[in-house]
């Protein structure tokens, strides 16, 4: 995810945040940023609170859970049109985000409470066994991109396991993240659940601070950096899903009108603005003309529609447009979209650039926009070798008929999901690790939970009787 970098500097006070609406470029509303003493604060509270919570059975804890769920239901109207005015993403497509987000908080309340060590093979007069315990305090920072889903993912695997947290929403979304910190924490006792709002500078001061047991992140590889070093100088643990630069290898074979369908779905949903986007395409020279004729017809048929919203704000929009623009210095062809949309608001076209080479900046790097840069493929073996040359390692598809090719892709791709035949999808509970640039730890599903957690070894034995000389 493209983001600012996560400085080493001082919260200020006195500082707001105003978020325009990207649009139509309409002001909705201007919010105090939270101040140093006041995250300092809810450090220090939710630090207090949490050998209590700790000590809460863990099925309470999973109650709790669906109380929190029910209460974010109620609410989800609400916060989906607030939503759409800070982020621009269509109403409908938030309330979806939001049923994600209210399903995922109903399955960590159901799997915290069976979380569970092992018993170990030890004497027969003793026990032995593995139990987890919570690691303390989490930092959450989430993402705008998909601000609810996310953070009940992180939030909800963090609290059923026995964590207090402190959580800062992205400043690009700072009304939303306030009213859904509000939804949330009148199902938890005081000060176990805490939200405060602002910017880089605001997460420098949660992040190092000594108190913090472990940080979640998801956000920009820069910012994972950052965070990371942060983190380290006091040994906290950090989960961190960051950029992405998802390749899709179409193949040989493929009927070149679904993998253009394909294709637009991954690389345009939500405007591009997706962690696992497609980013780049590499596409067999066999279909290659039909599929971007396909492909160019699926874009310009988005761009424009209801459900294709703007980016989510004017910097995300200069972002990507300096990637197109690149691309075509340097040699790309533009097929269509490629210009910002001259309305109030941040809008961008649906783009598909083609003759694109390793070197530009659209095929190196994050673009987080509605952009499919296409590079031709003589086989197989160079669109896999050319997916596989990259620094990210997030995920990747592989549209194909050949199981020998899908083989060989889900072999060599050096990324934490790889999907087949399909850019979006999967069963419940997958959860994986990103590789490289793109973070570590697992974020999500079941083995989210034991990134929450510490395993605990217990020898158990009866005392014994001294033996007599």
């Amino acid at each position: 995810m493209v983001t600012l970098t996560l400085p080493d500097t001082e919260a200020r006070d006195n500082e707001t945040i105003t978020i325009l609406d990207p649009r139509d470029g309409s002001t909705v509303g201007t919010l105090p940023v939270s101040t140093r003493a006041e995250a300092e604060t809810a450090l220090l509270a939710a630090h207090s609170a949490q050998a209590a919570w700790a000590q809460t059975p863990a099925a309470e804890r999973g109650s709790r859970l669906h109380d929190a769920a029910e209460r974010l239901s109620a609410v989800a109207d609400e916060l989906a049109e607030l939503n759409s005015r800070e982020t621009g993403r269509p109403v409908a497509d938030a309330r979806a985000g939001i049923q994600a987000g209210i399903d995922t908080l109903h399955q960590y309340a159901e799997l915290g409470p069976v979380h569970r060590g092992r018993s170990l093979a030890g004497a027969d007069l003793a026990a032995d066994y593995t139990r987890y315990e919570p690691r303390g305090l989490a930092v959450v920072l989430t993402p705008w991109n998909d601000p609810i889903a996310v953070s009940c993912g992180l939030i909800g695997a963090a609290l059923v396991t026995g964590n207090t947290v402190v959580h800062k929403p992205s400043e690009r979304c700072p009304h939303l993240g306030l009213r859904f910190g509000e939804a949330l924490a009148d199902a938890f006792p005081a000060d176990v659940f805490r939200t405060v709002t602002g910017g880089a500078s605001l997460g420098s001061v949660l992040v190092g601070d000594p108190l913090v047991d472990v940080v979640a992140h998801v956000g920009s590889s820069a910012s994972g950096h950052a965070i990371a070093r942060l983190a380290a100088q006091h040994g906290a643990h950090v989960v961190r899903e960051n950029g992405g630069n998802d390749p899709l290898i179409v193949d040989a074979g493929v009927d070149p009108k679904w993998a253009a369908q394909q294709a637009a779905l991954g690389a345009f949903a939500n405007t591009g603005q997706i962690c696992t986007s497609v980013e780049r395409i590499y596409v067999h020279r066999e279909v290659a003309n039909a599929f971007l004729a396909h492909l160019v017809a699926e874009a310009s048929d988005l761009t424009g529609s209801p459900g294709f919203g703007p980016l989510v704000d004017e910097r995300m929009r200069a972002h990507v447009h300096a990637h197109v623009t690149d691309a075509v210095a340097h040699g790309a062809t533009l097929l269509v979209g490629g210009e910002p949309d001259p309305a109030p608001g941040s809008r961008y076209p649906a783009t598909v650039l083609t003759d694109c080479t390793p070197a530009m900046a659209v095929m190196r790097e994050e673009t987080f926009g509605p952009v499919a840069p296409v590079q031709v493929a003589d086989d197989f073996e160079a669109a896999l070798e050319a997916a596989c040359d990259d620094r990210y390692g997030l995920a990747a598809t592989v549209l194909t008929p050949s199981i020998a090719h899908a083989q060989q892709a889900i072999a060599r791709l050096k990324v934490g999901t790889v999907k087949v035949n399909e850019v979006f999808g999967g069963a419940p509970g997958g959860s994986a690790q990103p590789r490289g640039e793109s973070g570590s730890g697992f974020g999500y599903g079941p083995e989210l939970l034991d990134e929450f957690s510490l395993a605990k070894v217990v020898h158990l034995a009866s005392p014994g009787t001294a033996q007599e000389d």
